[in-house]
C-alpha cells in the first residue's frame, strides 16, 4: 500500500495564519508536528507501506520536503503541479507513479485531524483487503451532527462486511436536508479519503474520462525528475480537465464502496472547527501565545508576536500576527474567506505572504518598510546559498549579526564577520552563502524605486528556481 498525500489546498479559511504561499498543511495547528507531517505519522504501525507519495503545489516544493525530512519520511516521489486542476489529476499521477496496477494506493487529505487511530487503522486494513479484491473504496464519516459544510455519500443495502455499496454521492445540502440525512443513518460525510489498486483506479478512469488519462501521462511522461521531486510541464498540464475524483470517477464506478469510519475525524476547515480540536481551559478558551483574559469563555485566541489582552468577551476567535489581525464571532469564521478575496482584490500581500517568509536557505523577517526602503532581518541556514542574482531598481546593505557571511559582488569574493557589512549596489550581480556550522544572521536594507520580491534576476541557484 502507498500512502498518498494530497497538498493542494490553500486554507483561506484559516486566514491570517494560513496563507496562499504557506497553507494549513504545513502549519502545526494541534500539535508540533504540522498536518503533513500528522497525515504521515498517524501510519506509524500499518505494515506493508511503501514509499510515500506527495502531491503538492510547486510553490510548496521546499517546505514539503523538508517537513517530510523532519520525519525522516523518505518519499518515493514528490510531484510538483503548476497549476491546480482539483483532486482526480493528482490523483491519476499518483496512480501513474506506483511501480505495478497492483499496488494499492491510499488517497489522504494532507489537513484532517484523527484522532481514534485504532478506529483508522481498522477501516485501513479493511480498505486493503476490498482493494485487493478489486473494490474502489471510500471512507465515509459517521455524523455526529447535520453538517451543511460537507458532500455526503449514501449508502446502499448491498453489505461488504462492514462496508456498503455506495447507493450515491450527494452535494452539500441545506440545514433541512442535512438533518434528513443524519437522521436517516444512511448518509455519511465525505472524507475525500480513498483506497484501490492503481490499475482499477486508471481502467476506471479511462472509462469516463480518456482525455484526462491521456493528457496526464503525456505530462507525465514529460515530466522533469530533479531528486524526488517531479516537475510537470505547465503548457501540457493546463490542458488537463480539472475535476474531483468524485465526479471523475467515483459516482459513476460500479466498484465503489464506503467504509463507516468513526474516529474523532475532523477536517479543520475553519477556526471553529479547530477550537472544537484544540485543548481548552476550564473556561472553554483555546489559547495559544502570550495571552490574557478577564471574564472570557468558549474563545478561540492565538498570538503569534504580540501580547494579546480580551476582557468580558465570549464566542470570538481572536488570531494575531506579526501583519494581521483576525476578529470574527465563532459563528462567522467561514466568511474569513471574503477578507482573502477583498485582500486579493486590492493586490495585497497579505493574502498570499506572511511578513516572515520561508525559503530553502532560510527564511526572512520583513522588519520594516517604507516609500523607497525596507529592512529585513535574513537567516541562513549552515551550507546554504542563496541565488547569484541581481536586481534593476534596489540596491542593498548587508550587516551581520551573527555568523559569517561569504559575499560574492561582482567580481570580488569576500568573508564579513560580525558587525562588519558591505554594500551591493544597483545592477551588481551578487550572492550571499552560509560557509559555517551555525546559523548566518544578517540585517539587510534595500533602498531603491521598486522593492518587491519579483525584481530578481537569477543567473544561477542549486534550488532550481527560475
Amino acid at each position: 500500500m502507498i500512502p498518498v498525500i494530497l497538498s493542494g489546498g490553500s486554507g483561506t479559511r484559516l486566514w491570517p495564519l494560513s496563507r496562499g504561499q504557506y497553507p494549513k498543511q504545513f502549519l502545526p495547528l494541534v500539535s508540533s508536528y504540522t498536518m503533513v507531517q500528522e497525515t504521515l505519522l498517524r501510519l506509524t504501525g500499518i505494515t506493508g507501506l511503501k514509499a510515500p507519495i506527495a502531491v503538492c503545489n510547486e510553490h510548496h516544493r521546499f517546505m514539503m520536503a523538508e517537513q517530510l525530512l523532519e520525519i525522516e519520511a523518505k518519499p518515493a516521489a514528490i510531484i510538483l503541479e503548476p497549476m491546480g486542476k482539483n483532486t482526480a489529476p493528482a490523483v491519476t499521477m499518483a496512480a501513474l507513479s506506483a511501480q505495478s496496477d497492483e499496488d494499492i494506493i491510499l488517497i489522504l487529505p494532507a489537513d484532517h485531524v484523527i484522532s481514534d487511530l485504532v478506529a483508522f487503522h481498522a477501516a485501513i486494513e479493511q480498505a486493503k483487503l476490498l482493494a485487493e479484491q478489486g473494490f474502489m473504496v471510500t471512507f465515509g464519516i459517521v455524523p455526529n451532527q447535520a453538517e451543511t459544510g460537507y458532500g455526503y455519500i449514501k449508502r446502499d443495502t448491498v453489505k461488504y462486511g462492514s462496508a456498503f455499496g455506495v447507493a450515491a454521492f450527494v452535494e452539500k445540502p441545506d440545514a433541512k436536508t442535512a438533518n434528513q440525512y443524519v437522521a436517516s443513518g444512511d448518509y455519511y460525510w465525505n472524507s475525500g479519503m480513498f483506497a484501490f489498486k492503481a490499475g482499477t483506479f486508471l481502467t476506471e478512469l479511462e472509462k469516463f474520462n480518456p482525455e484526462m488519462l491521456r493528457v496526464c501521462r503525456l505530462t507525465l511522461a514529460e515530466a522533469k525528475v530533479d531528486l524526488d521531486f517531479v516537475r510537470l510541464d505547465k503548457e501540457l498540464f493546463a490542458s488537463c480537465p480539472a475535476d474531483s475524483i468524485d465526479y471523475a470517477v467515483m459516482e459513476k464506478t460500479d466498484k465503489a464502496v464506503v467504509i463507516p469510519l468513526d474516529a474523532g475525524w475532523n477536517d479543520v476547515g475553519s477556526w471553529s472547527a479547530l477550537w472544537d480540536v484544540t485543548d481548552k481551559d476550564a473556561n472553554g478558551n483555546a489559547i495559544s501565545g502570550d495571552v490574557l483574559t478577564v471574564d472570557s469563555h468558549n474563545s478561540f485566541i492565538h498570538a503569534q508576536s504580540k501580547l494579546v489582552a480580551v476582557i468580558g468577551v465570549h464566542d470570538l476567535v481572536v488570531v494575531e500576527t506579526a501583519d494581521a489581525v483576525m476578529i470574527s464571532p465563532k459563528d462567522r469564521v467561514q466568511e474569513v474567506k471574503q477578507i482573502v478575496d477583498q485582500l486579493k482584490q486590492l493586490g495585497r500581500s497579505e493574502a498570499d505572504l506572511h511578513r516572515k517568509a520561508s525559503r530553502p536557505w532560510g527564511n526572512y523577517d520583513l522588519v520594516d518598510c517604507g516609500e523607497r526602503h525596507q529592512t529585513k532581518r535574513i537567516i541562513v541556514k549552515p551550507g546554504a546559498k542563496l541565488s547569484l542574482q541581481r536586481h534593476h531598481h534596489r540596491a542593498e546593505h548587508w550587516v551581520v549579526v551573527k555568523g559569517t557571511a561569504l559575499v560574492t559582488k561582482g567580481e570580488e569574493t569576500l568573508l564579513i564577520t560580525e558587525n562588519e557589512s558591505t554594500y551591493i549596489p544597483l545592477g551588481v550581480i551578487h550572492c550571499l552563502e552560509n560557509p559555517g556550522v551555525i546559523p548566518l544572521e544578517i540585517v539587510e536594507v534595500q533602498s531603491g524605486s521598486y522593492l518587491g520580491e519579483d525584481d530578481i534576476v537569477r543567473f544561477d541557484d542549486q534550488y532550481g528556481r527560475v
